[in-house]
């Protein structure tokens, strides 16, 4: 049989192990839901911050409670977190089972709704379902519902109290050490700004020699560099004649001296040449 739950009331747990199942529907500008829970102690807090499951630590080191995480029913999505009874802690008095909004106030949820199944039976029936109407619509986070001890067993009370400073003001609230810059949300992290480092001095790059213009194809000389020697078919200059005394280019007679060289002598030649 299932349990029809209202505000406050509650009902025994016989289950050994439950999962707390929190759906909503869909829909445009409907925000993204997220499941969490808190380990508490007799003294209303947690023991520690690994008593604290949810997006970014989705399994508590004892291995006894832990998120199932979202899947799509016919109502819309589900996020769910299973916890095993039998096997928590004796110092844990209660598991509180929340509900945040990435910041976003519940009047924007729609069929908001939590249900307890027994882990282990066969069936999909669930033992009892709390619809959550939010007080004020204006709540970014929400105590569903907890799972407490009651002598030697378990109950589970709907709650429905609500947070207006989201996941961290309600983790805070029951001794979590909450870094503000984790964002609130189980998706992706929004980019941030890549911190600007100082850039480092470069000297001024050194002045170039001003160079003239080349003929078309030739690399250009820096200025008072002696000029390239002329392209192919052009008269060549000869070094330390006057004027600027110029030698022929290819194919063109060569000058002859005024006076022979007393010393110019003909090479030896080859057998062929010799006379016979």
């Amino acid at each position: 049989m299932t349990h029809a739950m209202l505000k406050g009331s509650n009902v025994p747990l016989e289950a050994a192990a439950v999962r707390a199942v929190l759906r909503w529907a869909t829909g445009q500008d409907v925000p993204d839901v997220d499941v969490s829970a808190l380990l508490l102690g007799p003294d209303g807090r947690v023991r520690s911050d690994e008593d604290f499951v949810f997006y970014n630590q989705p399994r508590h080191p004892s291995g006894k409670v832990w998120r199932l995480g979202k899947k799509r029913v016919p109502e819309g999505l589900a996020d769910t977190i299973q916890t095993d009874l039998r096997g928590l802690p004796s110092e844990v008095d209660r598991v509180l089972l929340v509900a945040s909004a990435d910041d976003v106030p519940f009047h924007r949820v729609r069929s908001l709704r939590i249900q307890v199944h027994d882990a282990g039976a066969a069936d999909d029936e669930p033992i009892a379902y709390f619809d959550i109407t939010p007080e004020t619509g204006a709540e970014t986070a929400l105590i569903c519902g907890e799972l407490y001890r009651r002598g030697d067993g378990w109950k589970f009370r709907a709650v429905g109290d609500g947070y207006s400073n989201g996941l961290v003001g309600l983790a805070t609230d029951f001794g979590i050490s909450v870094d503000e810059s984790t964002p609130e949300s189980g998706g992706d992290a929004p980019e941030q700004p890549l911190p600007t480092s100082p850039q480092p001095s470069v000297p001024p790059p050194a002045p170039q020699e001003p160079v003239t213009q080349p003929a078309y194809g030739y690399p250009p000389l820096p200025e008072g560099r002696p000029a390239a020697q002329p392209a192919y078919g052009y008269p060549h200059p000869v070094s330390g004649q006057p004027g600027g005394a110029q030698q022929p280019s290819y194919g063109y007679p060569q000058p002859v001296s005024a006076v022979p060289d007393p010393s110019f002598r003909l090479p030896p030649q080859g057998p062929q040449f010799q006379p016979r």
